[in-house]
């Protein structure tokens, strides 16, 4: 009988949660539209899923400790799908607001379960899997974004498109959830009393702003593709809607198979690279002449900020300051929230300066993460040598 590992079912919950979160922001072109807002507008109501996800990061910590993975897996992953699922009936910008916001409440909270129980899995297999959850993330968001141009050039509705999404992760949720069990923490973990908020500490902001980079390009390569190849090229829906899928397939690749190249060649090494490829796609966008040469920087924007992300949870996830969970919190704080935040200002940009510009903005930021390069590990080691032995526990 089919049954999945401890470790893969947390590889369902970002596959699964990225299926309904894809189906909405692919929609975003025609969300914009309908609503009739520009694209400062647009980006001011996203606002309220930053703040949600801001809130979700900064108090969920206690909760998800005490019911566990598998309750808040339930939890967070259906209630934002849920959420997705209601924008395209909402009649207003302010009525979205509040919408928005819980969906974000939801995320944060998501956020820091998946990642922490990553982690706890990565020590008892004694090897890196970090990016290669993560990679799971942006392969659902890879099948929703391929069936989202098909959706779109055939003439589906939002609404429904949102629906049938909801369902389909309903579904597959009660499969992949329903057997969660919570990984042991690490034998070196901080056993400390939890605090009721996670704030990020002075020997954090380098990981911070490490995992932060990539996450505005992500942003900018999910949140605002579609909408820059419709108004710069005019292109028909389903090849605008290419550009999130090219993003997605290579970002879920190179995570997908980053892993063992990490512990190679450590992840100073490998983040300091995938920095620069990210740099490079952006200023490609920024200046394509043709619609498939844009194409070919969204590729290497979603090659670039592949694994960078995954590899400051991990960095962040093993120190020994703080209990892993409240780490795992303060970094999300300061990186989900550019995931959210980013394309917001970012619409902003395109309104007030075009939206190529809007490319260009976030390099300066990939340029600091790497001056601060130095806070990830240079050593091409494994992650652990001698793994414990994965026995389960409740």
């Amino acid at each position: 009988m089919f049954s999945l590992k401890p470790h893969q079912r947390v590889y369902g919950i970002f596959f699964v949660f990225a299926l309904s979160m894809g189906a909405l922001l692919s929609r975003l072109p025609d969300l914009q539209r309908s609503l009739n807002l520009t694209e400062g507008q647009l980006g001011l109501t996203l606002i309220a899923m930053s703040i949600g996800a801001l809130c979700g990061l900064t108090f969920s910590s206690p909760l998800i400790e005490k019911y566990g993975a598998r309750t808040t897996a339930f939890v967070t992953v259906f209630g934002a799908s849920t959420m997705y699922a209601i924008v395209p009936w909402i009649p207003s910008a302010i009525l979205l607001l509040p919408v928005f916001f819980i969906a974000g409440l939801f995320a944060g909270a998501l956020e820091i379960n998946v990642n922490l129980e990553t982690d706890r899995h990565e020590a008892q297999l004694g090897t890196r899997i970090m990016s290669r959850a993560h990679g799971m993330w942006s392969l659902g968001f890879f099948v929703t974004a391929f069936i989202s141009a098909g959706v779109r050039q055939a003439g589906v509705s939002v609404h429904m498109h949102t629906f049938i999404a909801l369902v389909v992760v309903v579904i597959a949720g009660f499969f992949v959830f329903s057997k969660i069990e919570n990984a042991p923490a690490r034998a070196d973990s901080h056993e400390g009393k939890m605090p009721l908020v996670a704030f990020p500490t002075i020997g954090l902001l380098p990981l911070c702003l490490i995992g932060a980079a990539p996450l505005l390009v992500e942003g900018a390569g999910i949140d605002w593709s579609a909408i820059y190849m419709r108004d710069v090229f005019d292109v028909a829906p389903f090849v605008g809607g290419l550009s999130i899928t090219i993003f997605s397939l290579f970002m879920a690749l190179a995570r997908l198979f980053m892993d063992p190249v990490v512990e190679r060649y450590s992840p100073r090494v490998v983040a300091g690279a995938l920095l620069g490829i990210a740099a490079i796609g952006l200023v490609i966008v920024g200046f394509a002449p043709h619609p498939y040469v844009a194409l070919f920087g969204f590729m290497l924007m979603g090659l670039g900020c592949s694994s960078v992300y995954p590899l400051a949870v991990s960095a962040a996830a093993q120190r020994t300051d703080r209990p892993a969970s409240v780490n795992v919190a303060s970094l999300g704080q300061m990186t989900f929230v550019v995931f959210f935040l980013g394309p917001p200002l970012l619409g902003f940009v395109a309104e007030s300066f075009g939206i190529r510009m809007s490319y260009f903005v976030c390099v300066p930021l990939i340029i600091a993460a790497l001056l601060v390069i130095r806070a990830l590990s240079a050593k091409p080691t494994p992650l652990v040598t001698e793994p414990e032995p994965a026995t389960p526990h409740g």
